[in-house]
């Protein structure tokens, strides 16, 4: 089976079901999609109740693929994620950990409530979520983990925590579905809980096929869409949005998986919708979402597009809101150049806002930051 066959078999097959099951989480479907075909981490935020979990478990179910999912707490010990040391091995004076049906073995890991690691286990995930190696004493192995899925109803405050959400490329707010989609998805739910002793329909997408999906990424031209990502990059830089090198060349793994998806062995702009989702703090995801669009509105929508690159949700007004009083507050006129380009991708975004009321309340709002600048 080739590369692009089983990224259409993992768009019909597995992601298009899941989307009828799961009511308005199309977006977070499809970029698990990406994350999977680009062997890239994916890191869930949001309250509980929100279907996080049974996301990604169902996901994992349709996938032939050895699955491992935990949920931490701060008293969660390395045993209870990687298995306990060999008794056998070790009366002989051997450190060797019996990892049968633990995380080391995994293809597809889930770890619920991330972020109450202890500093027992950071290490350790810090390796398997960067170099997807596994250390402990003098053992080390090589995974064969294809994705991690991290979820948290909380973002890090801590150095350390911090660090191990870094290690998410991909970050996705998973909230409350919209009123007009709540009966939809209060059927759907009461389907998922009558047949939820049925076994999955699986797919018969194995963790080979994956693997092979992700090793044909290299082989996905961007030169099209280079230009655009290094201008992209820089305007995010300018606009107060961090982006590293190193997360700057892991990108372009997730812009050439949304390729594949669509059945494309050479990138569009489009394809670069996947920068939506590198947010570190709540406040940044309109503000970055509305520069990404911008990019994106140059480009004339076509078929062959990811159905997620002009398909944005509608902004939160509330956000946008906030997004402006903080402009308001942290005021400099030393960088009104970056001011100037920052109101102007909030602005692109006030149109889009379905309540009159509020949409003329936060143009109001902008129209007197804009006067502020000079503009």
């Amino acid at each position: 089976m080739d590369a692009l066959t089983i990224a259409n078999r993992l768009s019909d097959q597995v992601l298009r079901p899941l989307k009828a099951t799961f009511v308005g989480k199309e977006e977070i479907i499809d970029l698990m999609g990406v994350a999977l075909a680009g062997g890239e981490n994916l890191f869930l935020h949001g309250p509980p109740g929100t279907a996080k979990s049974a996301l990604v478990n169902e996901l994992a179910k349709r996938l032939e693929t050895r699955s491992f999912d935990y949920l931490l707490t701060r008293f969660t010990e390395p045993s209870e994620l990687f298995g306990p040391f060999d008794i056998r091995k070790l009366r002989e004076g051997d450190l060797v950990t019996n990892t049968e049906g633990m995380l080391p073995e995994a293809d597809f890991i889930f770890l619920d409530e991330l972020l109450n690691a202890n500093s027992a286990i950071l290490n350790s995930l810090l390796l398997v979520l960067n170099e997807r190696i596994f250390r402990r004493g003098r053992e080390t192995r090589k995974l064969p983990a294809l994705m991690v899925v991290g979820a948290s109803n909380h973002l890090p405050e801590e150095e350390g925590l911090r660090a191990l959400f870094d290690r998410f490329l991909l970050r996705v707010h998973c909230g409350y579905v919209q009123e007009k989609e709540l009966s939809a998805v209060i059927e759907a739910g009461w389907e998922l809980e009558k047949n939820h002793r049925k076994p999955a329909a699986v797919c018969g997408l194995t963790a080979l096929d994956i693997r092979l999906l992700q090793e044909f990424l290299p082989t996905v031209d961007l030169t099209e869409v280079r230009p655009a990502y290094l201008a992209l990059i820089s305007r995010l830089r300018v606009g107060g949005i961090e982006v590293s090198d190193r997360r700057a060349v892991k990108l372009q793994r997730v812009i050439a998986a949304s390729a594949l998806m669509c059945g494309r062995l050479t990138a569009r702009v489009s394809d670069l919708w996947v920068l939506r989702y590198i947010w570190d703090r709540e406040e940044q995801r309109e503000l970055l979402s509305a520069m990404v669009q911008e990019a994106l509105s140059k480009e004339i929508p076509e078929s062959a597009d990811h159905p997620q690159a002009f398909g944005a949700a509608a902004p939160d007004p509330e956000a946008l809101a906030r997004d402006l009083e903080l402009m308001e507050t942290n005021w400099d006129d030393s960088t009104l150049g970056v001011i100037k380009d920052q109101l102007s991708a909030l602005a692109a975004r006030i149109p889009w806002v379905p309540q009159a009321e509020a949409r003329a309340a936060l143009q109001e709002q902008i129209e007197n930051l804009w006067r502020r600048a000079g503009a």
